[in-house]
């Protein structure tokens, strides 16, 4: 189910459209009931935040430019199959929603996911399907045009992905015509509303004031002293009193300087592309394709599994690697049902990153957005769980920002992996490609900065390794972009990200052999599914007392019979695994074993010669010569060479000491 509702009126002293989009799952629609305590849907979970936004952003572009109304999106899933992702049936609806109702909306938007499974291309993969495919895409727009890509892959190439596009949006068209039947039939009026619009009196004089500083400003490369020209021109053009006179021409117009700093902006907006266009310039002096500076450096923080810095001209992300055992994984209940993550990447994106004052608070949409975008790129060269069995979390600092920070994260995640030790199978770097149109004409900007995203018309994020892509995301800020566009920023992205790739090998070239003298051990051994509750023994006590005698951190057993050990030092994982097999070994006649004497008796002493496995060492066996007392021969933890004489039919064992010798 989705709904769109809009306020009655404008919200007044904003400079920007107040779309809210909403997407919730109902465990009920799974035949669930929430776990927790409070047995019922809380805060949004990732998967709902990131859906989110998946609707928000092919819609966003589609609405009147000056439109000022709050709009609400509610998709809710009411019921599922468990079989396949409700988000882009959510993101069809949303679209289907808006065209029915009132509201002022430039629609439709199709949505498909495309998948390459085993070379084929394929709609709307399943879930199980999605495990195996080699490339995913969620793609929305129309036959005329794409608006928005999200989507992951395994190293493929871009020609591929290109061919999965064109796939994808030969499906959008049918998706597009039955919204449009849908309207016909049971469409609204779309409602007049009143549209924000630039006072041209206002904005003559504050062009005539402000159009050469703006020239003279945007000629700094530096961008804080760039920006504090501009502040500077803010601050003058706000306090000028011939602009006062300027507004009360206009009776509906008031003064404000919420006024002139909007209309400012349009300014900027207008020079930053007039200097793209007619000088083939940027603000900073690049030219469109040149990439800004980039430095690098691993093992920045002494205490960490794994740390790097990565700087890429004013945008930094300080990012780190620590590894965990099994139960570090974290616990997803979703609709498709209950599963364990063992890779996380967060990512922070604090207010002094871009010189602002804010309260701090917990992640917002954007900061999760990034991070689930980083984490994409890099989880396709991960190792597989059963040959690196270790949870592992990156956290991606921003430090400063002035563009693309989701894509430094990608740099310095896969170069704090290297760093870590972790085995990761191609370094991953990842650039944003924008892009700024004019009538019909378009020009692409590698490596776009804040300003360049702010007053462009596209921030297209690839990451890839020097074989393919492995995360990819398009945003669009006009109605639409053409395969062929999409094909030379991809093209673009690729010979920038392959430069990226060249400076990372010089810090780091492949992982480091071992891991950090801090991350814990895991071992592994194998052990048959019937023993499983022998080594866990009687309410874990097995278990406990192996860990207790190794100093092992934790022993976890999985259902197949993989046993994990975790630990502060290889010593005491070894011990553990030691232990473990040796229970696992099957006492055998005549063969000859070091024992531990656990306890004597009147008639002998019983031995440990197996973990978790005694025998008796009868008095007469203890030597060669006559015993009268045990306790003179022997005492508790004595070790010494024992062989196994007859094992009797009620399954015990006899030992002896004297033939052993």
């Amino acid at each position: 189910m989705v709904t769109a509702c809009v306020s009655p009126s404008p919200r007044e002293g904003i400079d920007f459209f107040p779309l809210m989009v909403e997407y919730q799952e109902k465990t009920y629609s799974a035949g669930k009931i929430p776990g927790g305590f409070f047995k019922r849907e809380g805060r949004p979970t990732q998967k709902e935040i990131l859906t989110s936004r998946v609707i928000d952003r092919p819609l966003r572009p589609l609405f009147p430019e000056g439109f000022r109304n709050d709009v609400q999106v509610v998709a809710t899933v009411l019921s599922s199959d468990g079989e396949n992702d409700p988000d882009v049936v959510a993101l069809v609806g949303a679209s289907a929603a808006l065209m029915i109702s009132d509201i002022p909306f430039d629609g439709p938007v199709g949505g498909t996911r495309v998948g390459i499974l085993n070379g084929e291309l394929i709609l709307n993969p399943t879930y199980e399907q999605r495990e195996q495919c080699e490339c995913e895409l969620i793609i929305a727009g129309s036959s005329e045009g794409i608006v928005m890509i999200e989507g992951e892959a395994r190293e493929v190439a871009e020609n591929e992905i290109l061919k999965a596009l064109k796939f994808g949006q030969k499906a959008l068209g049918p998706i597009s015509d039955l919204q449009k039947d849908l309207q016909k039939s049971i469409g609204k009026q779309k409602k007049e509303v009143d549209l924000f619009s630039v006072n041209e009196t206002l904005m003559a004089k504050v062009k005539e004031l402000s159009f050469d500083r703006f020239q003279k400003a945007y000629k700094i490369a530096d961008k804080e002293k760039r920006e504090s020209a501009i502040h500077e021109i803010l601050d003058d053009l706000t306090n000028d009193m011939s602009i006062y006179d300027a507004c009360k021409t206009q009776e509906e117009e008031e003064f404000s300087a919420s006024n002139i700093k909007e209309l400012l902006e349009q300014i900027e907006y207008e020079q930053v592309r007039r200097l793209i266009f007619e000088e083939g310039k940027r603000a900073d002096g690049r030219g469109l394709k040149d990439l800004r500076d980039i430095t690098s450096e691993v093992k920045v923080l002494p205490c960490t599994h794994g740390s790097s810095l990565f700087t890429r001209g004013q945008t930094q992300s300080l990012t780190t690697v620590t590894l965990g055992s099994k139960r570090d994984e974290q616990l997803i209940e979703s609709l498709e049902g209950t599963s364990y993550k063992n890779f996380m990447l967060h990512y922070n994106f604090p207010s002094f990153s871009v010189g602002e004052t804010r309260p701090m608070r917990g992640p917002g949409r954007r900061e999760i957005g990034h991070g689930a975008l980083a984490a994409k790129a890099l989880k396709a060269v991960l190792p597989e769980k059963e040959d690196f069995p270790y949870t592992v979390r990156v956290v991606s600092e921003i430090l400063e920002s002035n563009g693309s920070s989701s894509m430094a994260s990608v740099c310095a995640g896969s170069l704090a992996l290297m760093d870590a030790g972790v085995p990761v199978k191609e370094p991953v770097a990842g650039i944003s490609v924008g892009l700024v149109t004019k009538d019909k004409n378009a020009l692409l900007l590698t490596d776009i900065m804040g300003l360049e995203d702010h007053f462009g018309d596209m921030d297209f994020k690839v990451a890839g390794t020097k074989n393919g892509v492995t995360a990819i995301q398009l945003d669009l800020k006009i109605k639409k972009i053409s395969i062929d566009l999409l094909d030379q920023a991809m093209e673009q992205s690729k010979a920038t990200r392959l430069l990226i790739l060249d400076n990372m090998i010089k810090t780091i070239e492949k992982p480091r052999p071992d891991l950090s003298e801090f991350a814990p051990r895991i071992l592994t051994c194998q052990i048959p599914q019937e023993k499983i509750g022998e080594v866990i023994g009687p309410g874990g006590k097995t278990i406990k007392k192996i860990m207790e005698e190794t100093g092992a951190e934790s022993i976890d057993i999985e259902e197949d019979g993989r046993v994990l050990v975790s630990s502060l030092n290889r010593e005491s994982g070894e011990a553990a695994i030691n232990i473990i097999n040796g229970m696992m070994e099957e006492p055998e006649i005549g063969k000859t074993y070091m024992g531990e004497v656990k306890r004597v008796m009147n008639f002998g002493a019983f031995v440990q010669f197996l973990p978790g496995k005694e025998g008796l060492v009868h008095v007469s066996e203890l030597s060669k010569e006559y015993v009268k007392d045990c306790n003179d021969a022997v005492k508790v933890g004595d070790k010494f060479k024992v062989k196994l004489i007859e094992i009797d039919k009620m399954k015990r064992v006899n030992l002896s000491k004297k033939q052993a010798e």
